[in-house]
């Protein structure tokens, strides 16, 4: 069996797995206990997301987490207004929104408007605001790269776990917004409750205490541990817990 994929918070939040053929969801719910032991990595290959269930291609290539001929390269991530397929296609309602991520980055991004609510809980936003609904993608493009002459556009992952203990800065988020005419709002909470900054580890045992973005929160052996569920995926996976050995928190000793 292999790791093939994933799904974030606003998406379900599960892991994707496969031997070739039927792709099995396994849900990640507070409470619910993993027990993957990780074999060796290699191409996740492609999901065949069809209008029935969704079929995995495997591919045995060296790559991680693709290879070549697997790697998809979204051109729409890297527009700003000139669009760069042969045809533009994103005539449906945009929005541009802010998103902040404790304790103080705040970012601009665009989706779909239909997907607003959605998009932010999938990158572990802890709080988002519209502050523009557009005709199309091309003019959101264009207003979120304006923007990004003062805000960030991206927010590595790195810098997402650093803040999984932390909380917004409300007062810089609100100066922030004092720049836009806000049209909607959005506070979420991932219910992870955690009191220390997780230890970051590429594990797939122990027990599920929440998912934020594309992070999985794991509790293992006393010691709180965040995952980035992208560097899961590749992986040969056997039932089983890790026999290697995990740094611990400080507190996992107390």
């Amino acid at each position: 069996m292999q790791l093939v994929g994933y799904e974030p918070s606003g998406r379900g939040s599960a892991l994707l797995l496969s031997d070739g053929g039927p792709v099995e969801r396994r849900h990640l719910e507070s409470g619910d206990s993993l027990s993957y032991s990780l074999d060796s990595r290699h191409c996740a290959g492609t999901i065949d997301w069809g209008p029935s269930e969704p079929e995995h291609v495997a591919c045995d290539r060296p790559s991680t987490p693709y290879c070549d001929y697997h790697t998809s390269t979204w051109v729409c991530a890297r527009c700003t207004g000139t669009c760069l397929k042969d045809e533009m296609d994103c005539y449906e309602e945009h929005a541009v929104y802010i998103a902040a991520f404790a304790p103080d980055t705040f970012k601009v991004g665009v989706t779909k408007s239909r997907r607003l609510e959605t998009r932010l809980r999938e990158q572990g936003a802890d709080r988002g605001a519209r502050v523009h609904t557009v005709s199309n993608g091309r003019i959101a493009r264009e207003i979120e790269a304006e923007i990004a002459e003062w805000l960030v556009d991206r927010v590595r992952t790195p810098t997402k776990v650093g803040s999984l203990a932390s909380s917004v800065d409300l007062e810089g988020w609100e100066a922030v917004l004092a720049e836009f005419d806000v049209r909607e709002r959005f506070v979420f909470d991932y219910d992870l409750g955690l009191e220390s900054q997780p230890v970051p580890e590429t594990i797939a045992s122990g027990t599920v205490v929440g998912v934020k973005g594309r992070l999985l929160v794991l509790e293992n052996g006393g010691t709180t541990y965040a995952v980035d569920m992208r560097d899961l995926v590749g992986y040969d996976i056997s039932t089983g817990e890790t026999s290697r050995d995990l740094q611990s928190s400080l507190g996992s000793f107390g």
